[in-house]
């Protein structure tokens, strides 16, 4: 182990590979020759899971010549990447051999373009950081009550009237009250994609071997769709509209006509094996006093409003199968009841993916509590306005997915979140993955036991450089404080001693 984390010292790559052997020499010809599914490489990955050996790679410098073999594109695709890393540094590419495939099948990035529309361009700017460190989901959060992101032909005023507001950035929007623009007002802000635009999002992943995962949300966070569609509302025992309600009600039959009429158009643009529903945080306060919602609870035999979220997750559910897809959701849909073939996503820590697993589904962990990169990842005093507690490098690397009480089976792997409510920018937005989606790569990617905090932190150094070169807006780590490097997650008083052992 000591020897293999010494010798990576001299190989640039994030994330750390799962074998590497160094050889005496440099390259000095940069002819690569490509070996797929052949019989040699196929024994020596016999052993991996299907995903692994989809991804799985060997290649060989030599003197002389390049050598990737692999039993995929994809395989090859990820081998190209390595030695893309390795040619970053601008010297001869030391000789070694690398053979390496993923730990998990889901290592994933979520970028929120409902709070802040950076657009298309931005995007695949992120895609081209993601190939290069190995991360294969890209999770598109395309509307909340900041905004709707994505064009829907059969509902039109959802980005008519909600894709512009007033206010620059989401707490402007908030302190204004809320107040939503056409596209062309003096003071509108935002936007929203075409679904040519998003076609062309998921074809430039694809090449890279990313999937594009749309989030959807509901029922809360919908503020938006109530707005641009009254419909879909609560209404109160008297009749009146519940206008501004963060809820879209699940007594009424046109809150489903527009969901599934939004998720036919979202599937066809993207064709990706999972389509996110949200789930989380709806408040519920107006479906008490709703005819409607009270409806739907004596036909169904509820009792508590609660079982109405689980009646629209699982309907939603039901229409998402019949289109040959599976939903993803943030973990309160555990606990209104879902089927077994969701796949449950930990946000609020770790409980719900252990207990998700302990039912037997299958989980994405992305606990805020390490996966949530707007949240600070230094001092508050030094740093631009974020949430949350410290997460920094340090601690973020040192985050194990697979907690006790979970069958590590059914973690299909993990995903860092960043929400955009304090992130108006492009260049605010890399500073906040930068350095710290190079952990979450390594996390995702490198076998359990090859982590070591103080070799990856000198990678991750001179990888920033590099991603600077290209045109990245990162954190500067050479200025990290003292309370940053030590891992630790909460802000201690003043005097606190704060102990640092990773130089």
């Amino acid at each position: 182990m000591i020897a293999l984390l010494l010798s990576c010292l001299l190989l640039q790559i994030i994330p750390i590979p799962a074998e590497y052997t160094p050889a005496q020499g440099v390259c000095t010809r940069d002819k690569i020759c490509v070996k797929l599914n052949k019989c040699a490489f196929k024994r020596t990955v016999a052993a991996l899971e299907p995903f692994q050996q989809q991804e799985a790679y060997r290649l060989t410098v030599k003197p002389g010549r390049i050598v990737i073999e692999a039993l995929t594109p994809e395989g090859e695709f990820r081998a190209r990447k390595s030695l893309e890393q390795m040619r970053l540094e601008g010297t001869p590419l030391p000789c070694c051999t690398i053979t390496d495939w993923p730990r998990f099948k889901h290592r994933g990035l979520m970028l929120d373009e409902s709070r802040s529309f950076k657009g298309v361009e931005f995007i695949k700017k992120q895609i081209d950081a993601m190939a290069l460190l190995k991360l294969n989901v890209l999770h598109l959060h395309l509307d909340d009550s900041a905004g709707w992101r994505i064009q829907i032909d059969s509902y039109p005023d959802l980005t008519a009237k909600t894709a512009w507001r007033i206010g620059w950035d989401y707490f402007a929007w908030e302190k204004g009250g809320y107040k939503f623009s056409t596209q062309g007002s003096p003071e509108a802000t935002g936007g929203c994609y075409s679904k040519a635009e998003l076609k062309e999002i998921v074809e430039y992943a694809a090449q890279r071997y990313i999937t594009v995962i749309p989030e959807i949300e509901m029922p809360g966070h919908s503020m938006e769709v109530g707005y641009a569609y009254p419909e879909v509302l609560c209404t109160t025992s008297s009749g009146l509209s519940c206008r501004g309600a963060w809820d879209l009600c699940p007594g009424s039959e046109e809150t489903f006509t527009l969901l599934e009429g939004v998720l036919t158009e979202v599937m066809d643009i993207f064709p990706s094996p999972f389509i996110h529903i949200g789930g989380d945080e709806a408040t519920m306060t107006t479906w008490h006093d709703c005819p409607k919602c009270r409806a739907r609870m004596a036909r169904e035999g509820y009792t508590d409003v609660k079982q109405l979220q689980g009646y629209l997750i699982r309907r939603i559910e039901d229409f998402v199968r019949r289109h040959g897809r599976r939903i993803i959701g943030w973990d309160e849909i555990l606990e209104t009841g879902v089927s077994p073939d969701a796949v449950i996503q930990s946000w609020r820590g770790t409980a719900g993916g252990v207990n998700a697993s302990k039912a037997g589904r299958e989980v994405v962990m992305s606990p805020n509590t390490h996966c949530y990169y707007n949240y600070y990842q230094d001092l508050i005093r030094k740093e631009p306005a974020a949430c949350g507690e410290l997460v920094s490098l340090r601690f973020t690397y040192g985050y194990e997915p697979v907690a006790d009480g979970m069958d590590p089976a059914l973690v299909r792997g993990l995903q860092a979140n960043l929400w955009c409510e304090y992130i108006p920018t492009p260049e605010h937005a890399e500073y906040m993955l930068y350095p710290r989606l190079f952990a979450l790569a390594e996390t995702a990617w490198s076998p359990a036991g090859r982590k070591e905090y103080k070799a990856f932190r000198k990678r991750a150094r001179r990888l920033l450089d590099s991603f600077r070169a290209l045109g990245y807006k990162t954190f500067d780590m050479d200025n990290e404080s003292d309370l940053a490097r030590s891992g630790m997650q909460r802000f201690p008083p003043e005097g606190v001693p704060i102990i640092v052992d990773d130089e």
